[in-house]
């Protein structure tokens, strides 16, 4: 079938396929991209996985019979985790595919794609050619006596075993940990990573259930992390875990209830992994605290700045060789789990961060030397035309008396000795974001409310 460019345009974004399930992502749809995607990655078997939504089993179901009608096999691993999907496509060494909308509403779905060992399929690595073939109708003509079939294999034992494996959390002393899994995938994948570990897990909204009747699954709003903060407090909990829909991202709490800064988490991270590989290059968002590429150069390794945004990363990472990234989102990424992002392995990380420290410690103290900086945290303003305000602001910005540099790898980047901000462009919505940090609370404040100031004046 072909389709519209209006309708294309609507679902098949940047990094991957996504939209309402009974508007666009629809079993016909999905049955076409199938097709189309076992054109693109000529093998002669994919594997597939899937998230707790309704949608996702019978759009799974479609999915593969379009593989299979081009003579690919499918081996179907059922609920997954994404970066489950990702081991899976390292284990098997296999392309595949990852049926989620991650922390959208319940009314949307979506397909993540990669290569064999989670390399990446964007817009420029496959999306396109994907597109293509469903607005011109190009589909390969079928061979009926070469019809695939799908399997099915259960992967998780093998998934938990491996993570385990890159990180030993089996000696630490005892903690207790608060996770939300929000009703998403953390429910199916933690209770087997986190098994058979001197931890005693307190869980919260593990039950699957695509509607997420508790809150949303998304921790990178605050709203939808008071009541993990509630409940590591009231069971004096030594941190809390919070994942999204797919469990791809993980945020952190501390035993004080208060939510920590990614940016923390990278730079802990960061000094373990050139701790293990000395001399190492470590990538870091350009929106990431000034702490991970100072923690990065005082610990011997290279530090990379990298734009906003997955595909840069996992493309930096594959040209650079480094070991780990670090993004202001709560995505890490590691060169020995194929370069893709894993919100449970950094989640070990903080373990057995934290479980290898003097009794005693805990995690704010543990983190409080990369706790160094203020920071505002991402703040949207809906303006009509992003590129006008950004140049206006620049053009402010020129002749500032204490300014070092002005950067426009993403955006438009000020930089000053005690202070700097990032204003970037939404890809989706005419919406401008702004990141600030100082190197003090009241420097951060007056700094990021001067911005806002001028957005307000400029849109």
């Amino acid at each position: 079938m072909k389709y519209e460019l209006n309708f294309i345009d609507q679902i098949i974004k940047a990094y991957d396929v996504r939209g309402l399930v009974d508007n666009y992502l629809t079993p016909e749809f999905v049955f076409d991209v199938g097709q189309a995607f076992a054109m693109l990655v000529k093998s002669d078997s994919i594997v597939v996985g899937h998230d707790m939504r309704p949608s996702s089993p019978d759009l799974v179901r479609a999915f593969s019979e379009g593989v299979n009608l081009q003579g690919t096999d499918v081996i179907n691993i059922g609920l997954a985790s994404t970066d489950q999907l990702y081991f899976a496509t390292g284990f098997l060494k296999m392309p595949g595919a990852m049926f989620t909308a991650s922390h959208n509403p319940a009314p949307y779905n979506g397909i993540k794609m990669a290569q064999a060992f989670a390399k990446p399929i964007g817009r420029d690595s496959g999306l396109n050619f994907i597109r293509e073939v469903l607005l011109n109708g190009n589909y390969a003509k079928p061979d009926k006596t070469k019809q695939g079939k799908v399997f099915f294999q259960d992967l998780l034992v093998e998934y938990a075993q491996f993570l385990n494996e890159l990180v030993d959390c089996k000696n630490i002393r005892p903690l207790k940990v608060v996770i939300d899994a929000g009703n998403g995938m953390a429910g199916h994948t933690a209770p087997k990573i986190f098994a058979n570990l001197p931890i005693e897990v307190i869980p919260m909204f593990f039950e699957l259930d695509g509607t997420f009747p508790n809150h949303e699954a998304n921790p990178i709003d605050a709203a939808n992390l008071v009541d993990l903060q509630a409940s590591v407090l009231s069971n004096q909990a030594d941190l809390g875990l919070a994942f999204d829909g797919d469990a791809d991202r993980c945020f952190l709490v501390n035993e004080k209830g208060e939510i920590v800064d990614p940016s923390l988490l990278s730079a802990l991270i960061a000094q373990r992994e050139i701790t293990k590989n000395p001399g190492a290059s470590i990538i870091y968002s350009l929106i990431s605290s000034r702490i991970v590429p100072e923690t990065i150069s005082a610990n011997g390794g290279k530090p990379l700045r990298s734009r906003v945004g997955h595909s840069f990363i996992k493309a930096m990472m594959a040209e650079s060789g480094a070991v780990f990234a670090g993004e202001h989102s709560g995505h890490f990424y590691f060169q020995e789990f194929w370069g893709a992002d894993s919100g449970a392995l950094a989640a070990l990380h903080t373990l057995a961060a934290l479980g290898s420290s003097k009794v005693g410690t805990t995690l704010s103290q543990l983190l409080s030397p990369y706790a160094k900086y203020a920071q505002s945290g991402e703040i949207n303003t809906q303006v009509s035309d992003i590129q006008a305000v950004i140049s206006k602001v620049k053009s402010h910005y020129l002749n500032h008396s204490d300014l070092l540099e002005i950067d426009e790898l993403d955006g438009l980047m000020v930089i000053a000795d005690e202070w700097w901000f990032n204003l970037r462009g939404s890809n989706t919505e005419p919406l401008l974001r702004l990141n600030a940090e100082g190197d003090t609370d009241a420097i951060m404040v007056s700094k990021r409310d001067e911005v806002l100031e001028l957005i307000a004046k400029f849109k």
